[in-house]
């Protein structure tokens, strides 16, 4: 009303009045909503209702914000492998190595996910290893110049003991991904990265890892990059990424007579008589009279329509070759 003073606030007469309201969000990237340890990330609609002589009423109800990561990018659909080796030493003696070679086939992942592990551990010492892989979760907190990082066990998973001289290898070793928060990378305060630890338990020694990097996304896999990534997962273990290539000459298929002999496409014929009615013509089940064009040949492109006078409808014919 034009008696109120303060700009932007409407008076109300008793009864119940509704609102409809709605507010875009910028069009800057936000970052994902965010419980941690020491920070968050919080997005609230708050609404306050002014009345006179007495105190303000005020209620607000929090939205959830995903800034959604495709993870169908080229970046992240790159397969991620390493290698490492380490050697123990106890006084002047010194065993053998404990080699550790890994790879997945992508870095991006979703919740729900399963990670499939392709690894090879070989142990020349003379301790008795343990092959095991985990995903962690990083926070990190930044506040006035300074930096606060918690690390968690997301999942994990174990391998069998490996005695002096034995090998074991992960062909497709899987690991799922339980519900977790996605990646947080475009953050200046808060990030919240992944990992995928591929290691060794060596006892009375460090432990021999690798470490795999992995962002968690909010958009899948398309079927087209899960039938790329199924193609990277069968490369060797020798992480020689090699391509796959096309013959020069594609191979003419196979004759007709080739595939199906005369006394099959004879055997297979069954003396049906002329029936008037298409009741009588389908003496069986249905499936036994389609079993009559089992072995019949395809028709030739060269075949000639044996009606040429007869009408046809208006759409555009193939000529023959």
């Amino acid at each position: 009303d034009d008696d109120n003073s303060e700009e932007g606030l409407h008076t109300i007469h008793s009864g119940r009045h509704e609102y409809a309201f709605s507010f875009e969000l910028p069009q800057t990237p936000l970052a994902t909503s965010f419980e941690g340890r020491h920070g968050s990330v919080r997005y609230w609609v708050k609404a306050e209702l002014h009345r006179p002589w007495f105190l303000p009423v005020k209620l607000k109800k929090e939205f959830t914000v995903f800034e959604h990561i495709d993870i169908n990018t080229p970046s992240l659909l790159s397969p991620q492998a390493g290698t490492k080796e380490k050697t123990l030493c106890c006084w002047l003696c010194t065993s053998g190595p404990i080699s550790l070679s890994a790879k997945i086939e992508r870095k991006g992942y979703t919740p729900g996910e399963s990670i499939q592990i392709f690894a090879e551990i070989e142990n020349c010492s003379s301790r008795v290893v343990v092959p095991k892989a985990a995903i962690y979760q990083t926070q990190a907190f930044y506040a006035k110049g300074k930096m606060k990082e918690v690390k968690q066990l997301v999942a994990n998973l174990r391998g069998e003991s490996l005695s002096s001289g034995k090998t074991e290898t992960w062909n497709g070793k899987q690991l799922k991904i339980p519900p977790v928060s996605p990646s947080i990378l475009d953050c200046s305060i808060i990030r919240v990265e992944y990992s995928l630890m591929v290691y060794v338990d060596i006892p009375g020694a460090m432990d021999l890892f690798l470490n795999l990097p992995l962002v968690i996304g909010t958009i899948p896999l398309h079927p087209f990059g899960s039938r790329t990534s199924s193609v990277s997962s069968q490369c060797s273990m020798n992480m020689n990424w090699l391509g796959l290539t096309l013959p020069e000459r594609p191979e003419a298929p196979p004759s007709y007579a080739e595939v199906v002999t005369e006394e099959q496409r004879q055997s297979s014929l069954a003396p049906i008589g002329a029936c008037d009615d298409f009741e009588r013509a389908l003496p069986g089940p249905l499936f036994a009279y389609i079993q009559e064009f089992r072995f019949l040949p395809p028709p030739l492109y060269s075949e000639i329509d044996p009606n040429p006078d007869q009408p046809t409808d208006d759409r555009p014919s193939c000529p023959s070759r």
